[in-house]
């Protein structure tokens, strides 16, 4: 029995119950294919189902563009397993297959578009989401949420937003496979639905699966990415330690149980899972699903909107003749999912036009998505002490085609698209945190680690300096780290690189050059020896530093995992070892064990880095920042993943001797508020000048700093100073 529940009908050939269903699919699609001719047996997609379209945000007008609408449903496609295009998805020959011999495959959509197509702009912001959840709101200043056209109606919100007062249209689309229920229209969670494989005589596939388990606490059972193929413990091993570097103890066979008999979750014979402390689970499981298919999901149905005037059935698309560009937009894993998009070749629809024209990639760096090999798990995202074993590390790292010499392969992400010239421009942004937990390095540095990359003639790479993963944190809170959180934010730098991306789309207009530390000037370095500093972070007595980063290993699956001599068989990226080993000695050079050297920013003396994208945070101080941090309590010092830190300075020079800090007090570096104002106004007008941030966003971005200083401990303005003066690019 599968993990997952089947949600819609060609969920799995071999039941009963679904054949009959199964049956049902196989006859719409005969009937499309004699209505339509032979052009019905191409891949692609091939049906849509609509709920009721509605009027969004409560009825609201933007100005020039008028109401939007919003529309949702379920996309219904298929693939020729055999093109080769789509060859490359593993295990795709194991799927049960159509009349047309296709394979089906289902997944929801969501669009916002202009009631009035004349009145958009005729350009689509295509989000493939995160885990299921939509993650516009950073670029679109707006809230956020997966019903955005119905929970949001704030009129003051909307008239702020971003997106759509220029018209813009919004699409979102599944393609992790079974996260909702596609039955359920009210269920607006991005999923899709792929068919379970089995061996050709209809026999279940079983195979070694592991799991990473670190719970938050008060959890007794985990769930089970794929159900274990028998209760049979002697199949399955526990293990748990604290920190990453402690030996694994294994748990007793009394000490763990399967919840039930389908097999699909596992629990602690008593009490909870510790609190995040780490447990790894290894399994015999079975029933895997071609994930690979996601690629293929997103392709076809962007090609379809932009393309096709109606499905096979004769329903109408949506944005049928409207769609002239189409950009993603995306956070984090979706980023990973898209570098894997274009290096495979699926930004070539079948009819070998591109797919999508730009991609704004935030914080995704230099890896991919864990889907494209058997018991594949996309969920997972590695960082120094998460998800570790999975297979998110893989070259090629970066755009540019290179040469690896732990595989011997030479390859990069743009070679497929740049022979078909499919290739998306790209805005490459990512923060300090992919250094550090995600050797983000290797986007700009070569295999061996010894020269920086050119740029990819499609791309540019940008570093958010001092930034850690994801959004602004809270800088009143630790959670579960030993400082508090980083609260530098993306927001304004994502939507000027939006509009420097679409000015290079339509116009031709080179976007600002790549920001990036690099090795040729000595920006991109080392882990420094934490014992230089006596263990703290330039020197600060509260701030423990232990160099801790993240390495990318090539991991040995078994033997016939990775291709040879870049040839896929039927053994490809299919795990006989998992989870996966690594060969020591592994931290000497890539000639001797399968290490990617990688590499972090260089830091000024107040701990800022120097290099790439700086805010007016780092470059008009009031604080130290950081791309990494450090946990507390019993798992002290082991990586606290996402998260960076943030170390105010001390408000006076007394306060600062007082605690041996060696940074400077914001007392000692800003004597009067005339001279921190011109410095946050001359900051905030570079970023502009450089086309870096919008002057949409600089009055409330001086606000805020001018604010944030005073509240540091910077002098008040005196008699009739201007609080907060325009920038002059703005004026």
């Amino acid at each position: 029995m599968s993990a997952r529940k089947s949600k819609v009908p060609f969920a799995r050939a071999r039941d009963f119950d679904r054949r009959a269903l199964l049956r049902a699919s196989i006859a719409s699609a005969v009937a499309g294919a004699m209505l339509l001719g032979a052009a019905a047996v191409d891949a692609r997609t091939t049906r849509i189902e609509l709920q009721p379209s509605k009027i969004a945000f409560g009825g609201y007008a933007f100005a020039g563009v008028g109401q939007y609408e919003q529309i949702s449903g379920v996309a219904y496609g298929e693939i020729d397993p055999n093109d080769p295009q789509n060859a490359v998805i593993t295990d795709i020959l194991l799927a049960p297959r159509n009349a047309n011999g296709n394979v089906e495959y289902a997944h929801n959509f969501y669009i916002l578009k202009p009631v009035e197509a004349s009145k958009g702009n005729h350009k689509v912001m295509y989000e493939p989401p995160n885990r299921g959840g939509k993650t516009f709101q950073t670029l679109n200043r707006s809230p956020g949420g997966n019903n955005p056209g119905t929970t949001i109606t704030d009129p003051v919100a909307l008239a702020n937003s971003f997106l759509w007062p220029q018209g813009y249209t919004m699409v979102f689309s599944g393609w992790e496979n079974d996260l909702a229920d596609l039955s359920n229209p009210n269920d607006f969670t991005a999923s899709a639905h792929f068919p379970i494989l089995t061996h050709p005589d209809g026999s279940p596939i079983t195979g070694p699966a592991y799991e990473y388990i670190v719970r938050n606490g008060n959890q007794k059972t985990f769930s089970l990415t794929y159900a274990a193929a028998s209760g049979d413990k002697s199949q399955a091993k526990l293990t748990h330690r604290v920190h990453l570097d402690d030996v694994p103890q294994p748990v007793p066979d009394a000490g763990w149980d399967y919840t039930d008999d389908s097999h699909t979750a596992i629990q602690l014979a008593s009490g909870n899972f510790i609190a995040n402390d780490i447990y790894e689970f290894a399994y015999t499981a079975q029933d895997p699903t071609p994930n690979g298919m996601g690629f293929a999901a997103i392709r076809d149905f962007v090609s379809f909107i932009r393309n096709a005037a109606t499905d096979d059935f004769g329903h109408a698309n949506p944005l049928a003749g409207d769609v002239t560009r189409v950009y993603s937009e995306i956070s984090s894993q979706p980023g990973r999912l898209l570098n894997d998009f274009v290096h495979l070749g699926f930004n070539e629809d079948e009819s070998h036009r591109k797919v999508i024209d730009g991609m704004l990639q935030w914080i995704a760096a230099g890896d991919g998505d864990n889907m494209n090999y058997r018991w594949s798990q996309t969920g997972r995202t590695n960082r120094n002490r998460q998800d570790l074993l999975y297979l998110e590390g893989l070259f090629p790292f970066a755009n540019p085609t290179t040469f690896d010499p732990i595989s011997g392969d030479t390859d990069g992400r743009y070679r497929k698209c740049t022979q078909t010239d499919t290739c998306p421009l790209a805005m490459e942004f990512y923060s300090s945190n992919e250094y550090w937990v995600k050797a983000g390095s290797l986007m700009s540095t070569d295999p061996t680690g010894t020269y920086d990359l050119p740029d990819q003639s499609e791309a540019r790479l940008y570093l958010l300096s001092s930034k850690q993963h994801g959004g602004a944190g809270n800088p009143t809170s630790k959670g579960s780290c030993q400082q508090f959180a980083n609260p530098l934010d993306s927001a304004q730098v994502q939507r000027a690189l939006w509009q420097d991306l679409d000015e290079w789309s339509t116009k031709g207009v080179e976007p600002p050059a790549s920001r990036v530390p690099r090795l040729d000037d000595g920006t991109l370095v080392a882990v420094p020896d934490p014992a230089l500093t006596n263990f703290r972070y330039v020197g600060i007595p509260s701030v423990t530093y232990t160099g801790l980063k993240t390495t990318r290993y090539r991991f040995d699956y078994g033997p016939d995992f990775y291709p040879k001599n870049g040839v896929l068989t039927d053994k490809t990226y299919i795990p006989t070892i998992n989870p996966p080993v690594i060969t020591p000695p592994y931290e000497d050079n890539p000639a001797n064990g399968p290490i990617y050297p990688s590499y972090v920013p260089k830091w000024d003396s107040d701990g800022n880095e120097i290099a790439g994208i700086r805010l007016p945070e780092l470059t008009v101080p009031l604080a130290t920042y950081t791309g990494w941090a450090l946990r507390s309590g019993p798992q002290a010092n082991d990586g606290c993943e996402s998260t960076g830190q943030y170390i105010p300075f001390a408000s006076t020079k007394a306060d600062r001797v007082a605690a041996g800090d060696p940074r400077p007090s914001v007392e000692e570096r800003y004597q009067a508020f005339g001279q921190y104002r011109s410095a946050v106004v001359n900051a905030v007008d570079d970023m502009v000048k450089n086309r870096l941030m919008l002057c949409s966003d600089t009055t409330a971005e001086v606000k805020r700093l001018i604010d944030a200083g005073i509240a540091a401990g910077v002098p008040g303005p005196r008699g009739h100073e201007p609080m907060y003066p325009n920038v002059p690019h703005c004026n």
